[in-house]
């Protein structure tokens, strides 16, 4: 009898934990909220990296080394 008590004690901890991680999956809304400012915030700050003259000369140079249009 106290064999069965500790397979029932055992079972329904195992179902509790289970039911705890299941629980805690994903992201929230406001996780969400703030991974979309962070990456809208990136964005911008990597378009204004790439716009500048210097990088977007860079890049026109590789572009053309790529292509052998440079001579």
């Amino acid at each position: 009898m106290q064999r069965l008590m500790r397979i029932r004690h055992v079972t329904a901890g195992t179902r509790r934990r289970l039911a705890a991680l299941g629980r805690d999956r994903g992201m929230t809304t406001a996780e969400y909220a703030v991974g979309i400012m962070a990456a809208c915030t990136f964005a911008l700050v990597l378009l204004g990296v790439v716009r500048s003259d210097s990088v977007r000369s860079a890049l026109a140079g590789i572009v053309q080394n790529a292509l052998g249009l440079a001579g």
